[in-house]
């Protein structure tokens, strides 16, 4: 099947189910922007946002902050840390199981309240304390992925507070960046947090005005915004999710969407020649088979999981997607200060991976068959079904059999969430899963024997004590170079021990209308929409 066919066979959503009307019904206000999320459902907005890490960005950061936030300044390198509700931390000298944060003064909540050190105790315990009368036990287990470092909290002064970790963790803020802190004193007014969804209380750059289950959530700039850079000058903001590729581009040709995330390859050139922007920018990111390694599965043997990687086809998967990939050979790009110098090198060496194959006992006798559990759409997931249909094909060039499991995103989170070992009805071998690997707690998150469900999101169950060890020691260490160093040798193992097939890098495409103006696109799977004009 050739690329367009592939991008084609899976498109083809009514533009009547975005909910949207188009400029012809109903005259859109200059400075209002309409973006197509790729989401099959509105992400929560209660402050644990849902539906990965695409909630993060459009139900997160827009309306809270976290203690640490992420820096959107510099659009030339990836993107780092900056100050958020803290404005500094540091590990205590004395004590490297003890960080200390200072809150910032004169923040104001949605509800007109101001933040105060005690909130921040309040919203750690809204995730980990079980005997708390807020205890969030819908949402709570979601999020232990960034929250379970931490093992105990308390105000220490008029402005300070302070974090304790079970072990050394000099990478603690980055996970913290994903906690976001919400208002004591409206969860009060409301009572509950299924409630607090329609009508929550974050400091962050926008407010919730409306909701629409399945269908919208609107947010209005938020004029008293505590960083005077980053007030919004856009009045309104509506999201709406539309998995589908080609109705997402559809609806931005047609006036009812301004900006829309991954637009179907194909149809790139085509907007480009109707005058509407597309950006690109390489972060880190990969969309990857996560291969279950645990005991009795086809990917426990190494020489398996090395085939596989070798007999992808990168570059046809590069061209399928119309150059808005590079090719992965590990977790994070080549070149990048994380890569270090594996021995294996990932390129398409169908010889190569026909002789594992074959040592592994299999062949034309002995086919092996792979059940692969693939999502529809979702965050981070690019075009999942072409892709997947494209992988099929390759595979079976080599008689490996794939087998699909087709799930909605959530499910396939969830999914994320349990121990490969226990998904044996069906039985999954695979789960295919794009995610930012935005700095190193998610390579500790994902490739360390301690982040095993519900402990982390490595649901492969991977283990390795070589990496283990690096990790540990890198994360114990408070010096920048030497901790580095650490955390590249950590990787370079990592690629070498293949526990998934790593496909490749997308490059965050979207597209945006002709009236879009001042968006600045950062080196982070997180955006800034502040800046954004339309008209």
């Amino acid at each position: 099947m050739q690329r367009r066919d592939l991008l084609a066979a899976t498109g083809g959503l009514g533009l009547g189910m975005l909910g949207l009307a188009s400029p012809s019904q109903s005259q859109t206000p200059e400075q209002v922007l309409r973006i197509g999320m790729t989401t099959s459902d509105v992400p929560t907005t209660g402050g644990i946002p849902d539906n990965g890490s695409e909630g993060g960005r459009f139900a997160g950061y827009t309306i809270y902050d976290a203690l640490v936030n992420w820096d959107f300044t510099k659009t030339d390198d990836f993107a780092d840390l900056t100050p958020g509700l803290a404005t500094e931390w540091h590990i205590d000298p004395d004590n490297h199981l003890r960080w200390i944060f200072t809150i910032r003064q004169g923040v104001k909540f949605h509800d007109g309240s101001l933040l105060v050190p005690e909130d921040i105790v309040w919203n750690f315990d809204r995730h980990l304390n079980k005997d708390a009368p807020h205890y969030d036990k819908v949402q709570a287990g979601s999020y232990l992925t960034y929250t379970s470092a931490v093992k105990k909290y308390e105000v220490i002064g008029p402005d300070q507070v302070a974090l304790y970790t079970a072990q050394p963790f000099s990478m603690l803020p980055y996970l913290l960046s994903r906690v976001f802190i919400v208002s004591p004193r409206q969860y009060a007014k409301i009572g509950n947090w299924q409630d607090f969804r329609a009508a929550p209380s974050g400091t962050g750059p926008f407010k919730v005005v409306r909701v629409v289950p399945r269908t919208s959530f609107e947010l209005a700039r938020n004029a008293e915004y505590w960083d005077r850079t980053r007030v919004p000058k856009l009045a309104r903001m509506i999201l709406s999710p539309v998995p589908d590729a080609l109705s997402r581009v559809a609806a931005l040709q047609s006036g009812q969407l301004d900006f829309i995330e991954y637009p179907a390859p194909d149809t790139i050139p085509t907007l480009k020649a109707a005058g509407f922007q597309v950006v690109t920018k390489p972060y880190p990111h990969i969309w990857a088979w996560h291969a279950s390694n645990a005991e009795g599965a086809p990917f426990h043997d190494i020489r398996v999981r090395r085939a596989l990687n070798y007999a992808l086809d990168r570059d046809a998967m590069v061209a399928l997607l119309a150059g808005t990939a590079i090719p992965a050979r590990g977790p994070w790009p080549e070149g990048t200060k994380y890569f270090g110098t594996p021995t294996e090198h990932y390129r398409y060496d169908p010889a190569k991976a026909r002789a594992l194959l074959a040592e592994a006992g299999f062949g034309p006798a002995n086919k092996l068959t792979i059940r692969v559990q693939v999502p529809t759409s979702g965050s981070g997931n690019m075009v999942p079904l072409p892709m997947a249909e494209f992988v099929q094909q390759n595979y079976a060039e080599f008689g490996v059999v794939v087998e699909y499991v087709v799930s909605d995103w959530n499910t396939v989170l969830s999914s994320m969430r349990q121990r490969a070992d226990t998904m044996t009805n069906p039985r999954i071998d695979v789960i295919n899963h794009g995610l930012p690997i935005s700095d190193p707690t998610q390579l500790f998150l994902n490739f360390s024997g301690a982040a095993i469900p519900p402990n982390g999101s490595n649901w492969s169950m991977y283990v390795d004590p070589k990496v283990d060890d690096l990790l540990a020691r890198a994360f114990a260490n408070f010096e920048a170079g030497p901790r580095d160093a650490l955390i590249a040798q950590a990787h370079a193992q990592i690629v070498d021990d293949a526990p998934w097939v790593f496909a490749v890098h997308d490059l965050n495409p979207r597209a945006l209308g002709p009236r879009v103006r001042g968006f600045k696109q950062a080196q982070s799977w997180y955006q800034d929409f502040t800046g954004i004009c339309v008209g």
